[in-house]
């Protein structure tokens, strides 16, 4: 049975939340009862010691990731503490090994709480955002524990240190320096105010954002408006209307995208595909309790000025000076390369999407609740390819087995649904991972459906990462998305996109999956932001390659293959509505990177800021970027801003690492194991450049990019 959390404990939990605090002496106590009776403080029994999701009640998180904090805190003073000289084994790894008890179970609680969060952890997460900052704060501007850090990197070329060991040190070094332990005591209390205030900013970010997407629906009474919206989607609409108390015969649709994208697909409603829209559009900007806009403004205004302490001349020059792009300069040549052509071949698509509205009689110009619905009129007209039709071979557990077997075919993994493991939602599925030879190598929990409790987009976290430093750490690993649930009598039916969403965050997976390296801070997707979405956009290459879908697509009612002149029609249509695709992508690219590129620390109206920055780069108004302000959660609420041009930046990688598969085999196996002996293995113990001359043999080249996309 599960211990209980104490009535001090709790006490101190809801005191907090009103932002009262306990006297310390209760507060002691409470914490010490709190840690004697807390699960996840505890050695856990259970298989692969995977968390014990049965077990963990909201409450627990917050005193326990405390009580990781005071561990943490402990081990820190006792490592400056230590009479003995610094060495890499009592400085470098005693500090690696600090944060375990911390990270165990915050990887846990932020897992826990994009996916399936309630009021409890949404506050709990509120009122840890800021004594996460300061904790941090407090180890990275500990000016004895630099200097320990310091003295052995000053002795790295008499150590004999091996490749990881030495990038270990030299990544440890630059986080304290890069954190500001080289700044004067004025600036680094400046810098802890400004850390802690972008960490309550942020989560502040994020629960508007999810109150504006759960907020709001489009109630459909009328069949005709649904148009040929899929049948299985139709009755996913039904559901959720009855869901949110409808008694009547009608639809509901919300922002979340597999609502929101097919309603815009198949709906012949205009006006209802512009309230859609702008719902979508418009989150964080309506000027009510749950605007972004000012939270986004200051955010902006305190990273210029973190940027200035720390002697760079904006966010974006220090943000790259650790990435690949190395600076602001770099990462602006390879959007303007691409941009021009996009834009070009965006505007043909306009004309087209035009002339197609206007055989429908509208005689108005396309707006942006348009460019969907005519989209797949004209990709009908064109290819004979409707996207309705594909669905049903791309159920989604079909779709998982399909990225099985593919990884089956290039790494010999083996895939075991374990139904005897915790998990955090019912509709989790879970798999023991092993090798060809059936040793075990990772658990995967995968988290397919849309629901309220859970942030929107597709996501993967390590629950735990994979090391060698204290025996072998094998790694759990979560994929997470927003498909559309089962209907009380269909399956889930995904799009093709969606279809490529699922291949994408495998890739992620894998890339955790698949690590070999000693120390967990260099495992995995612990890499340079413009490189970490190199593995994942690799893998979606495979997914609509013929052997590929023949591998999986089969029809959910009747078992058969999706016909051969349906995959040449996918085949066809791959560079379709790429003008689309890429320029509402690079829109966000260009606004995050304007917003970062400011120098001056004066407030800003985000808005017209906006407006003016689309302008600049000569954004149609057809279509808008793929993230607004009000709702650009990996730059305001996630840890890409100045990096969101990183997802271009890996597709260069990416083209050209399936080029090497393409010039062998789709499935070759040489190519295969020298990808995953230099790439997916390794994680961030080598620059990322460095990892790919070393599979490939060369730089990378744009051209497969700019073919793929129908832009050369």
């Amino acid at each position: 049975m599960k211990p209980k959390i104490t009535a001090l404990a709790a006490i101190c939990l809801v005191m907090a939340a009103c932002g009262k605090s306990p006297a310390p002496e209760t507060e002691a106590v409470a914490t010490e009862a709190a840690t004697e009776a807390n699960i996840l403080l505890e050695d856990w029994d259970t298989p692969f010691g995977v968390p014990p999701f049965d077990k963990i009640s909201s409450e627990d998180y917050l005193p326990a990731l405390r009580a990781g904090m005071e561990d943490q805190t402990r081990k820190i003073n006792d490592l400056v503490g230590n009479a003995d000289a610094p060495t890499f084994a009592n400085t470098i790894e005693a500090l690696e090994r600090s944060d375990d008890l911390l990270d165990r179970v915050n990887n846990v609680f932020s897992a826990v709480n994009s996916a399936h969060a309630d009021d409890v952890m949404r506050e709990t997460a509120k009122i840890f955002a800021p004594e996460e900052a300061a904790h941090k704060d407090n180890i990275n501007l500990n000016p004895a524990l630099f200097d320990r850090v310091n003295a052995v990197y000053e002795q790295r070329e008499e150590l004999g240190l091996s490749g990881e060991k030495l990038r270990l040190l030299e990544e440890t070094l630059k986080r304290f320096v890069r954190a500001g332990a080289n700044l004067d005591d004025e600036s680094q209390s400046r810098l802890r105010e400004i850390n802690a205030e972008l960490a309550s900013l942020s989560q502040k970010f994020d629960e508007n954002l999810l109150d504006e997407t759960n907020n709001f629906e489009l109630l459909v009474t009328d069949r005709a408006d649904l148009g040929n919206l899929p049948a299985s989607l139709v009755a996913l609409a039904a559901d959720e209307a009855k869901r949110r108390g409808h008694d009547c015969e009608c639809w509901v649709f919300t922002l979340q995208r597999p609502s929101i994208n097919p309603f815009l697909e198949y709906s012949p409603n205009r006006e209802m595909r512009k309230t859609l829209f702008d719902g979508y559009a418009k989150r964080g900007d309506n000027d009510n309790d749950s605007d972004n806009k000012a939270l986004a403004a200051r955010m902006v205004q305190l990273r210029a000025e973190s940027a200035a302490l720390m002697g760079y001349k904006n966010q974006a020059e220090f943000v790259l000076s650790d990435n690949m792009a190395e600076s602001p300069e770099n990462a602006y040549v390879l959007l303007n390369q691409i941009w021009e052509p996009a834009i070009r071949v965006a505007k043909q698509e306009r004309a087209d999407l035009q002339a197609m509205m206007q055989a429908d009689g509208i005689d108005d110009r396309v707006r942006g609740w348009d460019w969907r619905y005519y989209t797949e009129k004209v990709r009908k007209a064109k290819y004979d390819i409707d996207e309705d039709a594909l669905r049903p071979y791309f159920e989604v557990n079909a779709v998982r087995d399909g990225v099985f077997a593919l990884s089956t075919r290039l790494f010999g993994l083996q895939f075991e649904q374990r139904n005897d493991l915790p998990k955090w939602h019912p509709d989790q599925q879970v798999f023991e991972v092993k090798e060809a030879d059936g040793s075990h190598l990772a658990i995967l929990y995968m988290d397919f459906f849309a629901r309220e409790s859970k942030q929107g987009g597709a996501w993967m976290n390590a629950l735990r990462s994979q090391s060698k430093l204290d025996g072998i750490v094998t790694p759990i690993i979560t994929n997470n998305f927003n498909f559309p649930a089962p209907g009380t009598n269909s399956p889930s039916l995904l799009s093709l996109i969606e279809a490529e969403t699922l291949f994408h965050e495998f890739g992620h997976a894998l890339h955790g999956m698949l690590s070999d390296v000693t120390y967990a801070s260099l495992s995995g997707t612990n890499t340079p932001r413009d490189f970490v979405e190199f593995p994942s956009q690799v893998m979606e290459n495979w997914m609509r390659e013929p052997e590929v879908l023949r591998l999986f697509a089969r029809h959910y009612e009747t078992g058969e293959p999706m016909p051969q002149e349906t995959i040449d029609k996918i085949t066809a249509s791959a560079k379709f509505n790429q003008g689309f695709i890429t320029v509402e992508y690079m829109a966000a690219a260009y606004l995050d990177m304007a917003y970062h590129t400011l120098d001056s620390i004066e407030a800003i109206e985000p808005r017209s800021f906006e407006s003016a920055a689309m302008a600049d780069i000569g954004l149609i108004e057809e279509i808008i970027p793929r993230y607004r302000t009000g709702y650009f959660a990996h730059i305001f609420a996630g840890d890409y801003f100045a990096g969101y041009y990183s997802y271009i930046w890996s597709e260069i990688l990416d083209a050209d690492t399936f080029m090497a598969f393409k010039e062998t085999s789709l499935f070759d196996p040489e190519t295969a194991t020298r990808y995953r002996r230099e790439i997916l293995s390794k994680g961030g113990t080598r620059p990322g450049m460095e990892l790919y001359r070393n599979f490939r043999g060369r730089d990378p080249e744009i051209g497969p990019l700019l073919a793929n996309r129908g832009l050369d």
